[in-house]
């Protein structure tokens, strides 16, 4: 509890709440519009807050992750565009309640699913890190190495049909950590003759070209193709439905509403959660999950054709994932996420490192971090309300073109200000021009990311592990690493005895 006040004491700096402010505003801002998401604008930000207090950068970051999915609901009810990732399932049943005339009332409906499911993961984040860290201070080599491999088993258990494709990511990230100097041979490893390379090739530039790049080469291929004005006439439409009508306005959902989705908001922030501390899940896996609960819940209703559960889920859901994505993060140093990932370089930069030693060393900023997640999401909903009300058919009207040419700029810029190298923009361009590739093959980015950032790690920590012991059986010696090949073990094996489960179960219910 101790440790809880010092965050708030931390954050009650009036400009440090300013600064929170400021990047909630301007995550629903990034949200609204089609094209940019929290990973963009944090990727682009990370280098600009290398001159800033520690405490206002993280204040902005944490702001801008609270409130994009949130904004991405916007376009996704007022258009069926949705501005982000984790908006396209609200579009299905959003847009078609703004057809029948309840267009403002769904924008509330998913400000406020939004805000339940943030708070939710806050206090996950709030009470589970802080507990994970300390038992993580149990850790070993051992443990480590096994801890990496969870999380890329992770990522091959919900590979689903596409199983290859994420074999296929994640090797290439794997392939990637292993580039630069060894830290335990010491000897140069696919440097080619580059001294730039000497050292990998660094997380922010990285991630700045596969989102910043990527964003840029994406709305320039939808200009190409004549659709770059986001459909001037739909825009013209919600700003209409915003500046007009009584009868459906911005504001806190009814009593009857809110009892009525109450149930879908508690399923949902409970998968979201718990999908959000599993290192690959992310908020794709979450949004599409609590819509499929509710559909089995209510199999009565027609989703897709303007149920109110079918905004509620996906939103409670996606920001469900935010906070609670941080929680392997902070605790563990493994991000739960690719947008948790960013933060492992804005840690880089204020001198701090991810993980168990973050709380005993750093214990003012680890809380700081905390806290702000809850605040934010406080700050939300009144926010978004408003924002909504005034802003958000307005924000749909920028250019895309000049939109791109500030990303663009932003970019360049930020990869050369990381540490003043301009081969660094080179990195950057060159991960955009990946990133594309990936994306028109849909090769899935997030094992990648979990990859490059877990496979140094776990090199080191199975190569210590080795010369502590000079047993492979090291990790079925120790409890925790034991328990921890299992949990592996179970997630690489059920993707193909899952299904062989439920068909003999199947059988025996019609047997039955």
């Amino acid at each position: 509890m101790e440790n809880i006040l010092l965050g708030f004491q931390q954050l009650a700096d009036p400009i440090v709440l300013l600064t929170l402010f400021l990047g909630v505003l301007l995550g629903l801002t990034v949200g609204a519009l089609p094209g940019l998401n929290d990973s963009i604008t944090i990727a682009v930000l990370i280098p600009v807050t290398f001159g800033m207090d520690s405490r206002l950068a993280f204040a902005l970051l944490v702001g801008i992750y609270v409130s994009s999915a949130c904004g991405g609901s916007i376009p996704a009810v007022l258009l069926e565009i949705p501005g982000t990732a984790s908006a396209m399932v609200t579009a299905y049943d959003g847009y078609q309640l703004r057809q029948k005339g309840h267009g403002l009332e769904a924008l509330s409906v998913c400000m406020t699913s939004s805000t339940f499911g943030g708070i939710s993961s806050a206090l996950v984040l709030m009470f589970l890190a802080p507990l994970l860290a300390s038992f993580a201070l149990k850790f070993g080599p051992p443990e480590y190495f096994m801890l990496g491999m969870l999380g890329i088993a992770t990522v091959i258990g919900m590979a689903g049909k596409d199983c290859w494709k994420h074999f296929l990511s994640m090797g290439f990230g794997l392939w990637l950590s292993c580039i630069g100097i060894s830290t335990s041979t010491g000897m140069t490893r696919f440097t080619f003759g580059s001294l730039s390379l000497m050292d990998g090739i660094p997380l922010v530039p990285r991630m700045i070209g596969l989102f910043g790049i990527l964003s840029v080469l994406k709305i320039a291929e939808k200009v190409g193709q004549d659709s770059g004005d986001w459909n001037a006439q739909m825009v013209d439409e919600a700003e209409h439905e915003v500046n007009a009508g009584t009868k459906d306005k911005v504001a806190f959902p009814s009593r009857a509403r809110c009892k009525q989705l109450l149930p879908t908001w508690l399923r949902a922030s409970v998968i979201g959660n718990l999908l959000g501390c599993m290192p690959g899940a992310g908020m794709t896996m979450a949004i599409f999950t609590a819509y499929d609960v509710e559909k089995r819940v209510h199999p009565e209703k027609k989703f897709g054709t303007g149920e109110w559960e079918g905004i509620a889920a996906p939103e409670a859901a996606n920001n469900a994932v935010v906070a609670s994505s941080m929680v392997p993060l902070l605790s563990l140093g493994i991000p739960g996420n690719s947008t948790a990932a960013l933060f492992i370089g804005a840690l880089t930069i204020h001198g701090l490192v991810a993980g168990p030693t973050l709380f005993s060393e750093n214990p003012e900023m680890a809380y700081l971090i905390i806290v702000a997640f809850l605040v934010g999401n406080l700050m939300m909903l009144p926010m978004a309300l408003l924002y909504c009300k005034y802003l958000a058919a307005q924000i749909l009207k920028l250019n895309p073109k000049v939109l791109s040419a500030g990303i663009l700029a932003l970019c360049v810029t930020g990869s050369f200000a990381y540490k003043n190298n301009p081969f660094h923009i080179g990195v950057a361009i060159a991960f955009g021009v990946i990133g594309y590739i990936f994306y028109k093959f849909n090769v899935p980015t997030a094992p990648f990311i979990l990859a490059s950032i877990l496979g140094s790690m776990m090199e080191s920590n199975f190569i210590n592990s080795l010369v502590y012991t000079g047993s492979a059986t090291i990790f079925l010696e120790r409890p925790i690493s034991l328990v921890l090949v299992i949990i592996s073990a179970l997630f690489i094996v059920w993707p193909w005895v899952g299904p062989a489960i439920k068909k003999v179960f199947k059988k025996n219910k019609t047997a039955a």
